[in-house]
């Protein structure tokens, strides 16, 4: 099933199934919990993240050939660092280039993001999918000079200004997505392909993840893991490419959708 959630024409925020047709039928409860879909057509004015996340981790250097691309080693543990929820951005809103906390290498990077239904602590990596709700797709948006040059070693300054964390269009659940480590992903800038691979390029698949991030730590309900980039970010180029107002980033991933955002300035 694909979960949207969206505004209706009074500005109120729900959930609903998307259908084949394009329709959609309003969800009543909490996606998180138990929830039922009913047979009433969805008013949907704007769609909306297709959650708030009560934490966004992210794990750098997933794949191996981007691991290659960057000159760094196949790491032996997931590099983790983590984006605050308040970097949430919805499809088709613009990613702001910050101005204030001025940036002029921002990046692209598309990617896996799964969401975790229920809490868990210490999964063991064989049950480790019994805990995740589904899946949808993610742009990890980076700021590449805070992030390298003046991060003092940290990514996190880098990766969390607002709007650097677009998800969306649809939370696909993850009985239509029995085996997630098949499917394409890809960037697309302004109608050229950036980014074009395969979730199978995973160094640690996502039972791996799970396993590692809810050791000795609890994953709540919501919680969303960025699970890496393939190549092809503009930071490997050469030159680089980095994302200027006026651009159109688009993130597609097989059987989920496509993300699409514009690009712009932060507001003076």
């Amino acid at each position: 099933m694909k979960i949207i959630r969206y505004a209706d024409s009074a500005g109120k925020v729900g959930y609903a199934s998307e259908q084949a047709d394009g329709s959609a039928l309003v969800i009543y409860g909490d996606i998180l919990a138990e929830y039922t879909v009913t047979g009433d057509k969805a008013d949907i004015k704007k769609r909306l993240a297709p959650l708030v996340p009560s934490m966004i981790w992210c794990i750098g250097l997933n794949y191996k050939h981007h691991a290659r691309e960057t000159g760094s080693e196949i790491p032996q543990y997931p590099v983790l660092f983590a984006k605050s929820p308040s970097a949430l951005q919805n499809p088709e809103d613009p990613i702001l280039i910050p101005i204030h906390l001025k940036s002029d290498k921002v990046d692209f990077e598309c990617e896996l993001a799964v969401v975790i239904g229920k809490a868990c602590k210490n999964v063991r990596r064989e049950q480790a999918l019994d805990y995740v709700l589904g899946y949808t797709c993610a742009n990890d948006i980076s700021a590449r000079d805070w992030q390298i040059e003046r991060g003092g070693t940290q990514w996190c300054r880098g990766k969390t200004f607002d709007t650097f964390a677009p998800l969306g269009p649809a939370l696909v659940t993850s009985d239509d997505i029995p085996e997630p480590h098949s499917l394409r992903i890809q960037t697309i800038l302004n109608g050229k392909s950036m980014q074009d691979w395969n979730t199978n390029d995973m160094i640690f698949d996502i039972p791996t993840l799970i396993e590692f991030l809810s050791g000795s730590t609890t994953l709540l309900p919501g919680t969303v893991i960025l699970t890496g980039t393939p190549q092809g970010v503009g930071l490997a180029r050469k030159p680089p490419v980095w994302l200027k107002a006026g651009d159109r980033i688009s993130v597609v991933i097989e059987k989920i959708g496509t993300l699409s955002n514009p690009v712009s300035e932060e507001a003076l």
